[in-house]
Parts: structure tokens; C-alpha cells; sequence
């Protein structure tokens, strides 16, 4: 599964997904170093999240390769990934609405335990992670919340729980895929807050449509359209190239 060591946080090599007649992501090669702040984006259909669930392990490619800090990931399961450093959020939420806050945040924890843990097996022994869990809301400023349910809180506040459940594990690399989707203005504030402040440790590859929001967290950006990376490089440069105004903005 090794690979000979590798100066990228993530390579993606001619990756391709096709269902049927349709082929989704085509020939998709990028590079991504550590620490890195890379931007995805792309008009609807591009294949952005499709790539996600690749990278993830959520969808299987048909052909290429996916390499996570010269680790060759291309065929593991999601929870090895996460094993390996690898944290996402979605485009639609996927906590459990009828749970705490707290208790969201410590199920993301157990999914990194040596032991993989049982659903029928009490979490009453793993205090550890229920007080990690909640120094890890405190750090999103939800900690007055924890002993809430997800049903009980506003849409702008589980956005940022699902990005605590994917904090909390501590990942070497950040998928964050439109993590200000619907939100209002002091929302996405708080929101972009928070992605700011994640450590240079944290590798963070972001989806994002709010161009005027996300610009301001990127270094690179990838520009996706029909499955094909067509611009790819320094943010400015991907700004400034006319095939970005055409494909995405639209001039």
C-alpha cells in the first residue's frame, strides 16, 4: 500500500468515474501540498463533489490513482482514510438530528478508534472522547449547546457541528464541500472565522459557489467543467485566465 515518499499532501492522477454512458470526472489531475488552501469550483454538474466522493472513498473510481501523503488510498474504504488523516464535510447535513451535539461530535471520534467501535457498545467508557468533543464545540462556540439535539439548533449552527465533527478527528486533510451553502451574512461569517483559524497542519481543499467568501480563504484554486480540470494554479492567475470567465463567471 506504500508508495516511495511524496511532497504532496494529495495527488489525484487521471482520475476517472463514469456511470453508464456518462463519464463525470475525466482524466482529473491536480497536486495539492501541505498546508495548502485550494479551492474547487466550477458551474453545476462539473463534477466537483463527484471528485469529493472519490477522494473520500464514497465512490469508486473507474481508473487512476489517489495518493493521501504518498499513501496510495485510491481503493480504501473511508474509515482506513480517515485512519490516514482524511476529514469531509458534505454538501447536505448528515448529522443525527435526534442527538446532541455532543454526543455528534464524540460518534465522529469513535470512528478513529484503534478498535473500530460496535453500535450496540455503550459509549459510556470513552469519556475521553466525550470531553474532546466538547472542547472541540467549544472551539466553534457551540459548548452552551452541547446537551442540545440537532433538531433544537439553527441551520447556520449545524453547519458548523459537522465542520467540529470533522475538526474533532484532527484530519491532515479538510474536505469541505460548500460549508456556507444557505447561510446568512453573520453566518457565513462565523463560518469563514472558523476555516481561517484551522491550523497550517490541516491541509483544506474547499467547494464553494460564494466566490466573494471563499477567494478570501484560497490559495489555489482548480476550475472543473465537465469533469475536466481546465484551469489550474495560483488564485489570482485562475481569476484573471478568460477560460475561468467563460466557464464559471459567465463573461
Amino acid at each position: 500500500m506504500k508508495t516511495p515518499a511524496s511532497d504532496h499532501a494529495l495527488e489525484v492522477v487521471n482520475l476517472k468515474k463514469a456511470f453508464g454512458g456518462l463519464t463525470v470526472t475525466q482524466d482529473v489531475s491536480i497536486a495539492v501540498q501541505p498546508g495548502e488552501r485550494r479551492l474547487i469550483i466550477g458551474p453545476n454538474g462539473a463534477g466537483k463533489t463527484t471528485l469529493f466522493n472519490q477522494i473520500s472513498g464514497d465512490l469508486r473510481p473507474s481508473s487512476g490513482l489517489i495518493r493521501l501523503f504518498g499513501t496510495d488510498i485510491t481503493y480504501l474504504p473511508p474509515y482506513k482514510r480517515a485512519h490516514l488523516g482524511l476529514s469531509r464535510t458534505y454538501q447536505i447535513i448528515t448529522l443525527f438530528a435526534d442527538d446532541t451535539l455532543q454526543h455528534n461530535v464524540t460518534l465522529g471520534l469513535l470512528g478513529l478508534q484503534a478498535t473500530r467501535w460496535q453500535m450496540w457498545r455503550p459509549i459510556s467508557p470513552y469519556s475521553n472522547l466525550a470531553a474532546e468533543a466538547r472542547k472541540t464545540l467549544d472551539a466553534v462556540g457551540l459548548l452552551h449547546l452541547a446537551a442540545h439535539p440537532i433538531s433544537d439548533i439553527a441551520y447556520g449552527e449545524r453547519r458548523r457541528v459537522e465542520l467540529a465533527v470533522a475538526l474533532a478527528q484532527k484530519p491532515r486533510l479538510l474536505l469541505l464541500d460548500e460549508p456556507l451553502a444557505g447561510l446568512s451574512d453573520m453566518e457565513r461569517a462565523a463560518v469563514k472565522s472558523l476555516i481561517a483559524a484551522i491550523p497550517r497542519e490541516t491541509t483544506v481543499i474547499m467547494i464553494e459557489h460564494d466566490m466573494d467568501t471563499a477567494l478570501d480563504l484560497a490559495e489555489t484554486v482548480t476550475l472543473l467543467n465537465y469533469g475536466r480540470v481546465i484551469v489550474d494554479g495560483d488564485r489570482d492567475a485562475v481569476i484573471a485566465d478568460q477560460r475561468t470567465r467563460e466557464v464559471y463567471l459567465g463573461t
